[in-house]
């Protein structure tokens, strides 16, 4: 695979120059812009075409999380992730009902973010290391009502939430169980429809916690 362009966009200039410096110190990462300025962001993917885009939580003027969802209206599709001080249990549950790729922590080592990086761009979802407990008692709140809502939900659908839980994306999926990528777009706007979640992450998050198996009942 070629090196995964990013952008980085932080309001600490320090940080932000480092950062760049580290990550393409390992080989596999070109930072193709870097900004502390929100309002450039969109011009910036436009311009530069990366293949992640990296996004601070706290910015003056608008935090990382409602940047991410207006970059989403305007058609934006690719990875984001969320990178931050904070290791709050409800900015990591708004992160990621927002659509984030993942939410990572400015505490990790370098290598840590690298790998992130690439495992976003592979579609993974991908979570600091030491937001993964939260991320767990985040989903165990919502058991009970989860439980009746997995029993909803068709075998077909069933199999693509399974899918998804692994990280595949929809044409990755439609290979494997020999749909149309559009067929299994419409599967999974229903199985979010039905589990009241709004992104794949969130609907890969629900699979993992609740062990969910093809055709019916989990994994035990």
């Amino acid at each position: 695979m070629n090196q995964t362009r990013i952008i980085l966009v932080d309001d600490h200039t320090l940080f932000r120059k480092g950062l760049a410096e580290l990550l393409e110190q390992s080989g596999q990462i070109e930072v193709t812009a870097f900004t502390g300025n929100p309002n450039e962001v969109s011009m910036l993917l436009h311009a530069h075409r990366p293949d992640v885009l990296i996004l601070d939580l706290n910015m003056p003027g608008i935090d990382g999380i409602t940047l991410m969802q207006q970059l989403r209206a305007e058609g934006h599709t690719l990875p984001v992730l969320i990178l931050t001080l904070s290791e709050a249990e409800d900015d990591l549950a708004r992160a990621l009902r927002a659509g984030a790729n993942g939410y990572l922590l400015k505490s990790m080592e370098p290598d840590e973010v690298v790998d992130a990086i690439l495992r976003a761009r592979r579609g993974e979802t991908v979570v600091a290391l030491a937001m993964t407990a939260k991320l767990v008692r985040l989903y165990d709140q919502k058991d009970q009502q989860k439980g009746s809502l997995l029993d909803s939900l068709t075998p077909r659908e069933r199999e693509i939430l399974t899918h998804l839980s692994r990280g595949e994306s929809n044409k990755a999926i439609a290979r494997s169980l020999d749909i149309s990528h559009d067929t299994v777009k419409l599967h999974v706007r229903h199985i979010l429809a039905k589990l009241n979640l709004s992104s794949r992450v969130e609907a890969a998050v629900f699979a993992v916690e609740n062990r969910v198996a093809p055709g019916g009942g989990r994994d035990t």
